[in-house]
Order: structure tokens, then sequence, then C-alpha cells
């Protein structure tokens, strides 16, 4: 499959409201560790917690488990996809405001939707489940399916699996700014989740609500969205 244009997302901060759900499910996920004996340290404070969103899952338990048994590792990871798609059920957080309408804007356009993230299969998966992205969406690209190590990496994949020709990379994290520019993309920083001051330093434009990507989709040459 060859597509000429696409938009690559990062979920967590991007499209997700993620710290409504991700605080709780690290407490439980904490709270478990400690009532099956893996882990006698105290659960990180909320914005410990928020810092590591949006990292791999090696990264994310190097910070927060340093020294941890590979089985409270392990057990760490079970836990922590069971309580986030838990809380996804329970609906403790939402899609940022105007999210699956702009989405469906850039269908409309002929843009070709793909989802980055650092996160699990599973959890990406029942996200675009519980919201209905899944069919706004080409394919859905995670560390979790293809056991990658950094975005540059998964990007990279996806680009080559997909030939994509151009290519826009949408995120709120550093490492959403780094992949889309270690990959030769044009990168849009969102900063209305989670980001850090300077964290989306390098970005060719920052936005400050979702419906503003449309506003700078002409900044990249669109002339091949007709072939899409």
């Amino acid at each position: 499959m060859t597509v000429p244009f696409a938009i690559l997302f990062d979920m967590d901060g991007t499209l997700l409201q993620t710290e409504k759900l991700s605080t709780p499910a690290f407490i439980r996920t904490f709270d478990q560790l400690r009532q099956k004996g893996l882990w006698k340290g105290e659960t990180p404070d909320e914005r410990e917690l928020i810092n590591v969103l949006g990292m791999t899952l090696e990264q994310i338990w190097d910070k927060l488990l340093p020294g941890a048994s590979e089985e409270a590792i392990r057990s760490a990871d079970t836990f922590l996809l069971e309580n986030e798609i838990q809380l996804l059920k329970e609906r403790v957080t939402d899609l940022y405001p105007d999210v699956k309408s702009t989405l469906e804007k850039l269908r409309e356009k002929g843009f070709s939707l793909f989802i980055a993230s650092n996160g699990q299969e599973e959890y990406i998966d029942a996200i675009c489940q519980e919201y209905e992205l899944k069919p706004l969406m080409t394919d859905l690209y995670s560390a979790g399916r293809f056991r990658t190590h950094s975005k540059n990496d998964l990007v990279a994949k996806l680009l080559s699996d997909y030939k994509i020709g151009q290519a826009i990379m949408v995120g709120d994290r550093h490492s959403d700014v780094e992949a889309g520019k270690t990959n030769g993309l044009f990168t849009i920083g969102c900063d209305f989740g989670f980001a850090k001051p300077g964290e989306l330093d390098g970005a060719d434009v920052i936005i400050t609500s979702f419906p503003q990507l449309l506003n700078h989709l002409p900044a990249i040459d669109t002339n091949t969205q007709e072939q899409a």
C-alpha cells in the first residue's frame, strides 16, 4: 500500500485527556503491587506520574520502579493495562474538545490518519474502540504492538510499511517532535495537555486547541491530497 499524504497522531495528551485516566490507574497499580508484596515503595506523586506519560513502558518503570524485580515489572504491566481499560469503561476521561469532529474533517479532505503511540497495543485499541475512532484511522501503530524502543523507530517503521510520501507528526511530547524531525516530517506540537515548558521546542507549529490543526495544513505541500 502506498499513502501519498498522512497525518500521524500521538494518543496520550494529544487526542485523549490521559491525565484523568493515568493517575488513578497508576495509583491502583501501585496499591496492587504492594498488596502482592512486589513493591514496598510509596506511590509517586501526580507530577511524577504525569511526567512519564508518552514514554515506553520500559522507560516508565525505569523511572517509577527503579530496581524492581522482573516479576514486579511484568505484574505492573498487567495491572496498569487492566486498570486503564476498566477506567476507560468508567468514562473517567474523554477526548479533548472537538477531536473527533476534526478527525472526521481530515478524513473528508482525503488524508490517511494513523496513531503512533508508545502505549500498549490493547490500551490504544481500547481507546479507539471506546471513542469510535477506528473507522477514521488507517492503522494503529504502538510500541506495544511492534516492540519498538523509541517513538523515532515506531514512526520510521510506519512510514516504511505504508510507503508514505509526505506526512505530518502531531503530538504533545518532545519525543513526538524528535520522531517527526528525525524522520523528516513537518511537526505540530499540541500545547493543550500536559506538555512541560520548552518541551515542544523545535516543532514547526504549536497549537493550543485541537481544531487549530486544520488551520496549519496549508503549511505543507498538500497537492498530493487529491490522490489520497
